[in-house]
């Protein structure tokens, strides 16, 4: 098949751009060649490019289109009406089924002819999340200007025009040319194919692949990191942002001057990162290392002296301003910022951040007795939190929020269980983020979300479809996370419940708080479908239980999945469903069949056997219950499988006898009540 290769090439493309247009060409580009049956489809971000490559059939097969029109019995100018809009007379119409049928043979059309007609339109529609203009005497738009269209078919260019009507298209018109580096090899140069173009970028200092360019991003920087025996901190989010800023990676370390060095870790590589993209390095003894890495856009003609000296210098300069800010949120101690939260707006029906501190002080004194953590030390870690909102580190840094809280605790003098807990406050921030484990940061943890969750319900500000922008969804996942690690007992609804009192007087009632235990459920779930987890054993035991103690839900969860693994377990579901299907069409006819079985009716041995196994197994499920022993239970519930299979096999529900038939029903249903007490086996998969 032959080979098609388009490149769009424009002025500099935000690197966080780069990945979603690409894969919006992909899918565009994909849906406009499929009449030409498109095959190993690759591509191409950069910098100044977006690019695919593929091959395709020479030609849109031909193709019969049948149009229906209108009735035969239709007015004579709906018949006109459907003619004169097609270009045909209506001897040219065929009658099919009552309905007068326009045929027309489509003919193949040249795969170039089909690009040419379809592509200028597939650019006007791109979907940019936003767009600029330039120039004159065109509508057109593109994230940056649009400086070139190479389209190249079968080694032959495809002919088209941005123009259109009054619009000059920027004077874009398709051609054979692409661009080396800006500075290192300026100028077009003239492809007919993608092996050419490959070889023609490559030799003009630019690696067209994203993936080789973070590939020798990272492991550059790993060589001379390890060449000086540091190692480089991970950072793959920003290894992605910087491939898509450099077309040519060229690895480099500077040094970090000494006055510097007793500054936090984090807010060195915090401005390292945000303001200059460069990376942080660790010594051998895991601390901060005097050194940075960063990638140049070009290879210097000298050994990078110059280049690294002038990133020095930057550097120094941004390591000054931290510094400035590091001094001056020193002087005042933490505990004399909380007037100023008064200050603060945390949400216009919420009230300040310093409202939200006292809701956050009185809950984690609550969460505090639940849990057997230090009260004191909690409900001073809830005071302290928020007050590093108001300093210059975190104003210029907002990822620093509770790292330089703790910082400027330990400086004040605060116990080491508070700065830590201020410290740790927003963990786990994602999936990968690690959990406290200090009693007095996991309540201070839990009392920030639980107040967040319970205040925005209240407001009126739950997530809705994708929507999140307080990121609660987050924080569910982060109490969860806190309470299954930690192994807390706690009961869910009641904290929610304390949580809310709290609350302004207007809105302690608000319906949405009904949801809130839902809401937690919900997260559970989606939490344990990432894990691959059977999360349909936590929607049965889940179904018409109160119960919100996670760690208790977890435990029978798993035990109900257990039991189900097993040839018991998997014959009980199907007994149990098969008893629940009968009872549902019998129910229809005379039910519910609710009523204790009589002893007397028995007619079978192999009724009166069910029944004694459902005498032993009910109290001894129960019990077990009682005592969290769920694995005893599902044991026990797994023992009526024998009786089940022998009641199914032997007796027939629906007999004959009215009497008979009525007991049997009242023996399934009572069946179905006691199974009900583990789990509800209809939100069982398979």
């Amino acid at each position: 098949m032959p080979e098609l290769l388009t490149e769009l090439f424009s002025e500099e493309i935000p690197a966080r751009m780069q990945g979603q247009a690409g894969e919006a060409f992909h899918r565009l580009m994909s849906d406009m060649l499929a009449p030409l049956t498109p095959q190993d489809i690759k591509i191409f971000t950069g910098p100044r490019r977006i690019a695919l490559s593929c091959q395709i059939n020479t030609q849109v097969p031909g193709r019969v289109i049948s149009e229906r029109g209108p009735r035969e019995t239709a007015p004579e100018k709906a018949l006109e009406g459907f003619t004169r809009k097609h270009g045909v007379t209506k001897d040219q119409l065929t009658l099919q089924n009552g309905f007068w049928v326009l045929e027309r043979n489509e003919p193949p059309v040249d795969a170039a002819t089909h690009i040419a007609a379809q592509l200028p339109d597939l650019l006007r529609r791109f979907p940019w999340p936003r767009s600029m203009r330039w120039g004159s005497g065109s509508g057109f738009t593109w994230i940056r200007p649009l400086r070139r269209l190479l389209c190249v078919f079968d080694g032959k260019v495809v002919p088209f025009s941005l123009a259109q009507d009054n619009d000059n298209g920027h004077h874009l018109s398709s051609d054979a040319i692409t661009e080396g580096h800006r500075f290192m090899a300026p100028g077009p140069v003239s492809v007919s194919n993608t092996a050419e173009w490959l070889d023609a970028l490559r030799s003009r200092f630019v690696i067209p692949e994203a993936s080789e360019r973070r590939t020798l991003i990272s492991e550059g920087l790993e060589r001379l990191a390890t060449e000086k025996n540091l190692t480089l901190v991970p950072d793959a989010g920003l290894v992605d942002e910087v491939s898509g800023l450099v077309e040519w990676p060229v690895p480099f370390l500077g040094q970090i001057d000494d006055q510097f060095m007793d500054l936090p870790a984090e807010v060195m590589q915090v401005s390292m990162r945000i303001n200059q993209r460069y990376f942080a390095l660790r010594g051998a003894d895991g601390k901060a290392a005097p050194w940075f890495g960063f990638i140049a856009n070009i290879a210097p003609t000298d050994d990078g002296s110059l280049v690294v000296a002038g990133n020095e210098r930057v550097l120094r300069a941004r390591f000054a301003d931290a510094r400035h800010f590091w001094d001056l949120d020193r002087r005042k101690t933490l505990a004399s910022r909380l007037p100023a939260l008064d200050n603060i707006t945390f949400h216009a029906k919420l009230g300040s951040q310093g409202e939200r501190t006292q809701r956050m002080m009185r809950l984690a004194g609550l969460i505090a007795d639940m849990t057997g953590a230090n009260k004191s030390a909690a409900i001073r870690a809830a005071e302290l939190s928020k007050t590093d909102l108001t300093t210059g580190m975190v104003g210029e840094f907002p990822e620093l929020q509770g790292i330089m809280g703790g910082y400027y605790a330990r400086h004040d003098g605060e116990n080491d269980a508070v700065a830590q807990a201020i410290t740790e406050q927003y963990q786990p921030r994602g999936p990968g983020d690690d959990v406290p484990t200090a009693p007095v940061s996991v309540v201070a943890g839990l009392a920030d979300r639980f107040d967040m969750l319970t205040a925005f319900f209240a407001a009126g500000e739950k997530p809705s479809g994708s929507g999140d922008p307080f990121g609660l969804r987050r924080a569910a996942l982060g109490i969860i996370r806190l309470i299954r690690e930690n192994g807390l007992r706690l009961d869910l609804v009641k904290i929610f419940t304390l949580a809310a009192e709290a609350l302004p007087a207007d809105l302690q009632n608000a319906p949405d708080l009904d949801l809130l235990p839902q809401f937690i459920a919900e997260r559970l779930r989606v939490q344990l479908r990432s894990e691959g987890a059977r999360y349909d054993c936590l929607a049965a035991i889940s179904t018409g239980n109160t119960d919100t103690d996670i760690v208790r839900l977890l435990m029978r969860a798993q035990a109900l999945q257990d039991m189900l693994e097993t040839e018991d377990g998997k014959n009980l579901l199907a007994a149990t469903r098969r008893a629940a299907n009968i009872l549902r069409i019998e129910n229809k006819k005379d039910g519910p069949h609710e009523k204790t079985p009589q002893t007397t009716l028995y007619a079978q041995a192999e009724e009166r056997a069910l029944a004694d196994a459902l005498d032993k197994v009910e109290p001894a499920v129960e019990a077990a219950f009682a005592r969290e022993h769920f694995a005893d239970a599902m044991k026990e519930a797994a023992s009526l499988r024998g009786p089940l299979d022998s009641f199914f096999e032997e007796v027939t529900v629906n007999a004959p006898e009215p009497d008979l038939r009525l007991n049997r029903l009242y023996l399934l249903a009572r069946l179905e009540r006691m199974m009900r007490l583990i789990a509800d086996f209809s939100q069982i998969e398979g």
